[in-house]
C-alpha cells in the first residue's frame, strides 16, 4: 500500500484550464519535480507512472505548489497533446463533447453522430449553416422554447463540425479567452 496520497490538480500554464486530477505520493511528487514531467501514483495498479508514457502526451512541469496543509498539489504544465485518455484537451470536458467522442470511437451502426462524421466536413458545414438559419428565424418569430431548441441544434452541429475537422472545442474557448483580454 502506498503512503499518504495527495490530490494533484493539473492545470494548463497558459489557459489556466484544469486538465486532470491525479494522485501523488512523495515519490511521484519528487519525480515530478526532478524530471520536469508529471508522475502519479496509480491507486488501481498500486504503482508509479508517468503521464504520457504510452501515448506520448507528456505534461511538462512549469510550477509545483503545495496547498496550505500540504495535502494537495497544483501542478502547472505545458501539455504535449491532449491530456485525457479519450483525446480531449481536458478530463473535465463538457458531457456533450465526451458523448460525441465516445460515439465516434464506438462507430456504432445507425448512430447519427457517426453518420454525420462519416459524411465529412462539407456536409457538417452545410448542417451548421442550416441550423444557424433556423435559430435566426426562431429568434425573430417563435417562442423561447423553440429558440432554445434551435440553439441546442446549432451547438451540437458546431461540435460535430469541429470533430469532423479534428479540432477540440477547447481551442474555441481559448480563442474567446484571448479576445476578452
Amino acid at each position: 500500500m502506498a503512503e499518504e496520497l495527495r490530490a494533484a490538480i493539473i492545470q494548463d500554464e497558459e489557459s489556466k484550464r484544469v486538465l486532470m486530477l491525479g494522485w501523488m505520493d512523495e515519490e511521484a511528487l519528487a519525480l515530478t519535480r526532478s524530471s520536469g514531467l508529471v508522475h502519479f501514483f496509480s491507486r488501481s495498479r498500486q504503482k508509479l507512472w508517468q503521464k504520457g508514457e504510452t501515448s506520448g502526451n507528456v505534461l511538462h512541469v512549469t510550477d509545483v505548489t503545495l496547498d496550505c496543509d500540504e495535502d494537495a498539489v497544483l501542478v502547472s504544465v505545458h501539455a504535449d497533446g491532449p491530456t485525457c485518455h479519450d483525446g480531449s484537451t481536458s478530463c473535465f470536458t463538457p458531457w456533450l463533447w465526451r458523448r460525441i467522442l465516445r460515439r465516434h470511437a464506438e462507430n456504432a451502426e445507425g448512430s447519427y453522430v457517426v453518420t454525420q462524421l462519416n459524411a465529412g466536413v462539407a456536409q457538417n458545414a452545410r448542417k451548421v449553416g442550416e441550423e444557424a438559419v433556423e435559430l435566426a428565424v426562431a429568434a425573430l418569430s417563435e417562442d423561447d422554447e423553440r429558440v432554445v431548441s434551435e440553439a441546442a441544434d446549432l451547438w451540437f452541429h458546431s461540435l460535430l463540425l469541429l470533430r469532423s475537422r479534428g479540432l477540440d472545442p477547447a481551442l474555441v474557448d481559448d480563442e474567446l479567452r484571448r479576445r476578452s483580454r
